[in-house]
C-alpha cells in the first residue's frame, strides 16, 4: 500500500513532468514557426534556397522562379495603423484558407514578352494566354498525382518596363498539404520553347510558414 506522502511525490513528479513536456513542445512550436519583426526581414528569409521557400529554374534561356508567399504578407497588405487585434485575426482566418505562389519568368532581365515581340500573331497569342489561359497551363498535384486545382491567379500587365514577367498562384489550402511530403507544381510551355518546367515543393515549409510580429 502507497503512503500518502509517496503518492504526493508522485503527483508532484508528474505535474513537473507535464510542466516540461509543455516548455519542450513550446520550443519546437516557436523554432518551426519563425516570427519576424519587419516585413524586409520576411523577405530576406524567404529568398533563402535553404529555407525552401524559393526554387529556381532555368531553361532554354528562360529564368523561372517559385516562391511561396506566407499569409501575413497578405495581412499586412490590408492593415492600417489603427487596425484592432480583431481586425488582424479576421484576415488571418481569410487568407490561411489559401496557398500563394509568385511565379516569375524572365529572358535577358526582360519580361519574357519580349521575346516574341517582333511576331505579331506570337505576341497575341502569348499575352493571351498570360492573362486568361494560366489555369490550363499551370498543375499543382500531389506524389500520387491527386490535382489541387488552381482558384484564380493575377497577372499585371507592365508593358515592357519589368524585369521579370510575375503573377501570383491562388491554392486552396488543402489537407493534402499537411498528408504529402510535397507536391509538385509543372507549367506547361507557353510558347518560349521550354517544354515542361516542374517544381518539387516541401509542404512542412508551407505549414510551419515564417510569420510577422504586428505588436
Amino acid at each position: 500500500m502507497i503512503s500518502n506522502n509517496n503518492q504526493e511525490m508522485q503527483i508532484i513528479k508528474v505535474h513537473k513532468l507535464c510542466i516540461i513536456v509543455l516548455f519542450i513542445g513550446s520550443v519546437f512550436t516557436s523554432c518551426n514557426q519563425k516570427t519576424f519583426a519587419s516585413e524586409e526581414a520576411l523577405l530576406d528569409y524567404m529568398k533563402e534556397e535553404s529555407n525552401k521557400y524559393v526554387q529556381y529554374k532555368s531553361l532554354n534561356g528562360i529564368n523561372f522562379s517559385l516562391t511561396y508567399r506566407p499569409t501575413d504578407l497578405l495581412v499586412k497588405q490590408e492593415l492600417t495603423v489603427d487596425s484592432s487585434e480583431i481586425v488582424l485575426d479576421s484576415l488571418r482566418n481569410k487568407y490561411k484558407k489559401y496557398i500563394y505562389f509568385n511565379l516569375r519568368m524572365s529572358k535577358n532581365n526582360q519580361e519574357v514578352l519580349t521575346s516574341v515581340a517582333g511576331n505579331r500573331n506570337q505576341f497575341g497569342a502569348m499575352v493571351n494566354q498570360l492573362a486568361f489561359g494560366m489555369t490550363e497551363r499551370v498543375h499543382l498535384y500531389t506524389s500520387k498525382k491527386d490535382t489541387i486545382t488552381m482558384l484564380d491567379y493575377v497577372y499585371p500587365r507592365m508593358y515592357g518596363m519589368g524585369t521579370s514577367t510575375n503573377m501570383l498562384l491562388v491554392y486552396p489550402r488543402d489537407k493534402k498539404l499537411v498528408e504529402e511530403e510535397y507536391v509538385n507544381l509543372s507549367i506547361e510551355d507557353i510558347g518560349l520553347f521550354t517544354g515542361e518546367i516542374t517544381f518539387k515543393i516541401p509542404t512542412t515549409p508551407l505549414n510551419n510558414e515564417p510569420g510577422l510580429d504586428f505588436k
